[in-house]
């Protein structure tokens, strides 16, 4: 009765933190360039008793133990806006940006130009570019990105010509598994996870990635897991009142 009453817990303690991993996902279903995380779970055994006087072995308990959230970095869908400052990323590249915290990384690519004329995120963050950050003059008109992440802009009254602002810090990672979410839409690589440039990605202007979590299947998902809880719910209101019925009975000593 007792490892019933265990195994539940431990089953409704996995629960719990699969509803928080889910409600994150839900809340951040228009969130541009926000990836999913999923949740891991694995069948935990505990120790078998060891004393030499059980006339049969003892039985293997198997609990639930939630072993990690890692993310999916699936491609999510790109999104026309038409702003000449907004990229997607084609590929499993990051952007490279600086915050006051150091440098960070994140796929979400709605730009824009602050007072200091430096190109940056929404949330202000300045977006860097192979040789620091970009900076655009007053006078920069035709902004286009090329698909390695080349910007260039038109200049001259007279005699037009362009000039390049610079290229966007395009970078990977082996173990993109370890990278750590930050808020804000933002990752940190943990101390060994070094940023690799990225050769392979692609940047398509006037887009931007839209959230690759699936509204429909995350709340389909809720449901089953809030039924789950309840089950496992009734299931140990039912072995409470097993084990209160057994010792009334145990008590109830004929006169």
């Amino acid at each position: 009765m007792e490892n019933t009453l265990l195994v539940a817990l431990s089953r409704q303690m996995s629960l719990e933190r699969q509803i928080d991993v889910i409600a994150n996902n839900v809340a951040n279903v228009n969130t541009t360039g926000f990836k999913a995380n999923k949740s891991l779970f694995e069948e935990f055994l505990n120790t078998g008793a060891r004393e030499d006087n059980f006339s049969v072995r003892d039985r293997r308990v198997s609990f639930v133990h939630d072993r990690a959230a890692y993310h999916d970095f699936s491609q999510g869908p790109s999104e026309k806006t038409g702003s000449p400052l907004d990229v997607s990323i084609d590929g499993k590249g990051f952007i490279a940006v600086q915050t006051p915290a150091g440098e960070r990384y994140t796929r979400d690519g709605s730009f824009q130009i602050n007072a200091q004329g430096q190109l940056v995120t929404t949330g202000g963050n300045i977006v860097l570019g192979t040789n620091g950050p970009i900076v655009f003059q007053p006078t920069d008109r035709d902004i286009a990105i090329s698909a390695d992440g080349t910007i260039t802009v038109g200049e001259g009254v007279v005699t037009q010509f362009d000039s390049i602002r610079g290229k966007l810090k395009l970078v990977k990672f082996d173990s993109p598994q370890q990278l750590k979410k930050e808020g804000a839409n933002l990752y940190s690589a943990p101390t060994g996870i070094a940023a690799q440039p990225d050769l392979a990605s692609r940047v398509n202007q006037g887009f931007v990635e839209k959230s690759n979590v699936s509204a429909v299947a995350e709340m389909t998902r809720m449901m089953e897991v809030m039924r789950t809880y309840q089950s496992v719910s009734s299931l140990m209101q039912q072995q409470n009142d097993l084990r209160k019925n057994a010792i009334q009975i145990l008590a109830d000593v004929p006169a």
